[in-house]
């Protein structure tokens, strides 16, 4: 194969006489040499003449290619976004019974029960007592989101009224956990959560 390419490429050299009336060898340009078909990645029907290349092959491709968005395996949902959204599920209906049980495990199967999923599902979540805080955090985040762009009343008070009026709005959200709001603070201190922690206060503040 090397032989080959070596007298190919020879093969198209030409003599050319410089100024001192000796012979160069001149090559043709790298440019020339890699778009040629020498090194060409791609087979030439021509030399295979084994392999029938048939009209209708096209056609084929073409409308398996357009059917294929048809199959029915491909229009079921994503299974990680069903369970992740049975997550959710859970743990929404995991905080009516944190006042009883706290943030807990306890609670979270709770809430399983509720919603008729088999308590296993706890055992998915890594940090469990962390991830129902998290969640908390952030379902009343969205909340708030959803009352700035609602609220045309807030559209109207002065900056610091605004700024007023959300912190009470958001308090608001937490004042039926009071009672087991130390438990989850001190959750939410654990080392292993604090990233997270401080990133949600980070991004309520900047909401506000």
């Amino acid at each position: 194969m090397y032989r080959m390419a070596a007298n190919r490429l020879l093969h198209n050299t030409s003599l050319v006489k410089n100024s001192g009336g000796s012979c160069l060898l001149r090559f043709p340009t790298l440019r020339a040499v890699i778009t040629s078909s020498w090194f060409s990645t791609t087979a030439d029907p021509q030399t295979l003449p084994n392999q029938i290349l048939h009209p209708s092959d096209s056609s084929t491709s073409s409308s398996s290619s357009t059917t294929a968005g048809d199959d029915p395996r491909q229009r079921r949902k994503n299974p990680r976004a069903e369970f992740e959204e049975e997550q959710a599920h859970v743990l929404q209906a995991s905080l009516r019974h944190v006042i009883k049980f706290g943030w807990s495990k306890e609670a979270m199967i709770a809430g399983a029960k509720e919603v008729g999923v088999l308590p296993s599902i706890v055992g998915s979540f890594p940090r469990k007592e962390a991830a129902l805080a998290e969640f908390f955090m952030d379902d009343c985040l969205q909340r708030l989101i959803d009352r700035i762009d609602s609220s045309e009343e807030l559209q109207q008070l002065i900056p610091s009224q605004r700024i007023s009026k959300l912190v009470r709005i958001r308090l608001e959200m937490q004042a039926p956990y009071i009672s087991k709001w130390t438990q989850a603070l001190s959750i939410q201190a654990h080392p292993l959560n604090v990233p997270t922690s401080f990133k949600q206060r980070a991004m309520l503040v900047n909401e506000i």
